[in-house]
């Protein structure tokens, strides 16, 4: 299914930019400075990065916005971090041996409000985190990871220059594991007005970065010709380069297995499995403790109750049966980040929880992207830690720091 091209200005505007990035000749191997995105890394890994110099989780995840805003004056000051000296739209490539696992373009994106929107949200946002997000971007003035976004071409025109971009040298390599991120810049004017006028046919969906979206809305609010209108941000062509789509997965660790396959059973079917897998169609997996259950078939009534107010395309989502329905209704389970984890990966949320006594891991399964659009198009954002899109872009590679007024 086609993403729908949308005629110039309406469409995505993606500028070139004087990208700020690390000098490896006073930072050293690019390799030991960069990071999985923010919601990657939990609070232990994020510790163990800010103690090594010059890393960007030192900033990423500054426990004082205001020390990590001196940190970076300091390392442009001394030529750590270095802006460039041409505008550019920059070519970003993730690679495991010879295969390509994702490639994108980076630039600087005009963010639009209102429905003409082509950069579309498809989850909800907590305004906490979009205030705390918020405040790290204003006290830094910069963004440290670009929005991730998927669009949908449909002609092959800026495939081809972006092809052509990567026959050059990059102007940055990394790996991280048995990833290689590779960065090119593309500053001929020639190419970047083709680039930006192929882009400016589509609109493109928010695959990751929903908080640090509308925390660039939020500072920009109110002013005519503010910064914060434009955003750090990666655009991947879905035709040539699809992300991979997976669900997010919840780990309680108050709650008790058994205990909570016996509650679900009064607002479900609940069946014992043979031991934890991944959920089948029209299926939740329950495990804890080495045991697994199937939750299937909510009970209507009790589910229309728990999503009274809700689109009701919600009752078709995973997400919104377990969190509304069991971790809501069934379990009193609190939306805070202590009671509930989200992991990306169901085999470490199961092993999270394969000892007595250390919680409850709900699995749910992925929608799919054409239910994402499907959505979007209807107007329907989804609830939370629905979607997980990757492989997600790394933080450090390209930085958009905003010059003081």
């Amino acid at each position: 299914m086609p993403t729908p091209a949308l005629p110039t200005p309406t469409g995505l505007q993606l500028r070139p930019f004087q990208a700020v990035r690390y000098d490896p000749a006073q930072a050293g191997d690019l390799s030991h400075v960069i990071c999985p995105p923010y919601d990657d890394i939990g609070p232990a890994r994020a510790r163990s990065l800010r103690v090594k110099p010059h890393h960007i989780a030192r900033l990423l995840h500054a426990t004082d916005p205001q020390t990590a805003a001196g940190q970076l004056d300091r390392w442009q000051q001394r030529g750590v971090l270095v802006r460039d000296t041409r505008p550019a739209l920059y070519v970003y490539q993730q690679q495991r041996g010879a295969r390509i696992l994702q490639r994108g373009l980076i630039g600087e994106l005009h963010l639009d409000r209102g429905p003409a929107t082509p950069v579309l949200p498809h989850e909800d946002v907590q305004p906490h985190v979009v205030r705390q997000r918020a405040g790290l971007m204003s006290a830094l003035r910069a963004q440290l990871e670009p929005l991730l976004l998927t669009y949908r071409s449909t002609e092959s025109m800026t495939a081809q220059i972006v092809e052509h971009v990567t026959r050059r040298p990059p102007v940055a390599v990394a790996r991280a594991g048995t990833i290689t991120h590779m960065l090119w810049a593309s500053t001929a004017p020639d190419e970047q007005l083709l680039i930006t006028a192929g882009l400016s046919r589509y609109r493109a969906l928010i695959a990751d970065g929903h908080h640090r979206h509308a925390a660039g809305l939020q500072l920009s609010e109110g002013e005519d010709a503010s910064p914060w209108q434009g955003s750090l941000a990666l655009l991947v062509d879905a035709t040539t380069h699809p992300l991979r789509l997976s669900a997010i997965h919840r780990v309680m660790p108050g709650l008790e297995p058994a205990k909570a396959a016996v509650a679900a059973a009064d607002v479900a079917h609940v069946r014992q499995l043979s031991g934890p897998r991944l959920p089948g169609p029209g299926e939740l997996v329950l495990a804890g403790a080495g045991r697994a259950w199937a939750i299937s078939d909510p009970e209507p009534e009790a589910l229309r109750e728990a999503l009274t107010g809700r689109p009701p395309q919600w009752h078709q989502l995973a997400a919104a049966v377990t969190d509304h329905l069991l971790l809501g209704r069934a379990w009193s389970v609190p939306d805070l980040s202590g009671a509930i984890r989200h992991v990306h990966d169901a085999e470490q949320a199961v092993a999270a929880v394969a000892s007595p006594g250390s919680g409850t891991a709900v699995l749910l399964p992925a929608v799919t992207e054409n239910t994402v659009w499907d959505m979007v198009g209807a107007g329907v954002r989804l609830p939370r830690k629905t979607t997980s899109f990757g492989p997600k872009p790394a933080a450090g590679l390209v930085l958009r720091v905003i010059d003081a007024p």
